[in-house]
């Protein structure tokens, strides 16, 4: 999508970045993880492959990806940005005859950022983008049935499990935002800080020299 190409939505744990070619090679690094791929019922692709991906989903008007980064290291310039990732974010819409509806994607790629709370916050924010700039109103997340963490943190932010596919061995989980659930995200999200990237980009640079 290019609604986002240049959004930084940061949190305190992450930060939400739009997907560049800056961010493939460490991306294609992740994934060449047979847990990770497991978990994201993923195939390896080449790094061509990996490059053509990143510009179709860039251009896609029904996918919207974000690559999320470790805001204390990204914050205090402690590295490049693509020393700073940790994983990313996909908000698809996958129903053209109801735009409303949106399936939610969270991989938190660094083993040592999971568990600390960088993927739930990772969610709400893109909750939050979903519901104020694309008028997402339902969300929906699949996820496979030995990622117990993955499911659990879906169900701490409201989600319900609603099916379960033995084939696909994945369970699905919605949530209809409501009035209430829109006020609760909005409450849960009034820290976040959105910017804009090619302004941070020129400052990082011009810092830089």
């Amino acid at each position: 999508m290019k609604i986002n190409q240049n959004t930084v939505l940061q949190g305190k744990k992450v930060t939400l970045v739009p997907y560049t070619s800056a961010h493939v090679s460490r991306y294609h690094e992740w994934m060449k993880s047979e847990e990770l791929q497991r978990l994201t019922a993923s195939e390896p692709l080449s790094l061509e492959q990996e490059y053509e991906m990143q510009r179709s989903w860039q251009e896609d008007a029904d996918k919207c990806t974000f690559i999320v980064l470790d805001t204390e290291r990204w914050s205090g310039q402690a590295g490049t940005e693509e020393d700073c990732m940790v994983g990313d974010v996909n908000l698809f819409l996958t129903d053209m005859e109801d735009l409303t509806l949106g399936e939610i994607e969270v991989m938190i790629a660094e083993p040592s950022c999971r568990g600390r709370g960088f993927g739930k916050e990772t969610t709400l924010i893109m909750m939050l983008y979903g519901v104020t700039k694309l008028g997402i109103t339902k969300f929906e997340a699949k996820v496979g049935q030995e990622n117990e963490a993955s499911i659990c943190m879906f169900k701490k932010l409201h989600f319900k499990e609603v099916a379960v596919n033995r084939v696909f061995q994945e369970v699905t989980l919605k949530l209809d935002v409501n009035e209430q659930q829109r006020q609760w995200l909005l409450e849960q999200t009034n820290h976040v800080e959105e910017k804009n990237y090619s302004v941070l980009n020129l400052q990082t640079r011009a810092s830089e020299t």
